[in-house]
């Protein structure tokens, strides 16, 4: 219980104080797990479990086995695309699943939202990428920060229509990372209780390769079945891996690896 109680104290000072170049891990009072030392490429393992990491016949619609490179997780944990799947990728601690993280693929020619946010940042939708200039990925970055706070607005809005409890809703500010090879964003939100105590917390990493954008995520949200994990305190534990797993993603995808 005192575990807990850390825990969440930790959680509450990432709405009162300001997060810097990264976000901050929930404080805990629990022994830290040692990291892997080394990345490691995903390696399939046979397992009986049906949301469990995947074996040799595993279903190869996964976008997780094309864009997933080198992982990173705590000693003992193991990060693998899970079976009859689409789009998570599952994350074990000692042979016991503990979450998911679920990869979201959006075709921009059919979101006009955010081919707007191109052209306001001086690229028309449907022009060639180009990753290799620095303009351009600053140009796309702030595309992607416009495709943030539009999606902070609408948990704001939810947040507003179901707040019959007053909960609070603090958002992170958006931090710009790399994603595979391309420019991506980092963000995410947290929802305390009135009465202290983390309701629910999400994190995001979402980048864009010339026609498709890319959004990665995890949560800690009680009733959620997809991109959750069970509790706050393995999140917490994973979160700092996130961003390597995010770094070291397959990103852009080479054209030989697109399905038809």
């Amino acid at each position: 219980m005192l575990r807990v109680y850390h825990l969440l104290i930790g959680a509450v000072l990432l709405v009162v104080v300001p997060i810097g170049t990264r976000f901050v891990l929930p404080q805990s009072s629990q022994k830290p797990e040692t990291p892997s030392n080394n990345l490691v490429s995903p390696t399939a393992t046979p397992t009986s479990a049906s949301n469990s990491p995947t074996d040799s016949s595993v279903n190869t619609e996964n976008i997780w086995l094309t864009v997933l490179g080198k992982t990173a997780s705590p000693d003992g944990w193991q990060v693998l695309p899970c079976q009859d799947n689409a789009s998570l990728l599952c994350v074990s601690a000692n042979g016991k699943p503990v979450g998911t993280v679920k990869l979201e693929v959006y075709p921009v020619k059919d979101n006009p939202d955010f081919q707007k946010h191109l052209t306001a940042v001086g690229i028309p939708f449907g022009s060639p990428a180009n990753n290799q200039n620095n303009e351009y990925q600053n140009q796309v970055s702030k595309a992607l920060e416009a495709w943030v706070t539009d999606f902070y607005a609408t948990v704001a809005n939810k947040g507003k229509a179901n707040n019959a409890n007053k909960v609070i809703v603090s958002t992170y500010p958006p931090q710009q990372i790399t994603i595979g090879k391309l420019p991506g964003i980092r963000s995410g939100y947290l929802k305390i209780k009135p009465e202290g105590g983390v309701e629910e917390q999400q994190i995001s990493h979402v980048t864009y390769d010339g026609t498709t954008l890319y959004v990665m995520s995890t949560s800690f949200a009680p009733g959620a079945v997809r991109g959750s994990f069970e509790n706050l305190e393995s999140l917490a534990i994973f979160q700092p891996y996130l961003d390597a797993i995010a770094a070291n993603l397959n990103l852009p995808v080479q054209n030989s690896e697109r399905k038809p």
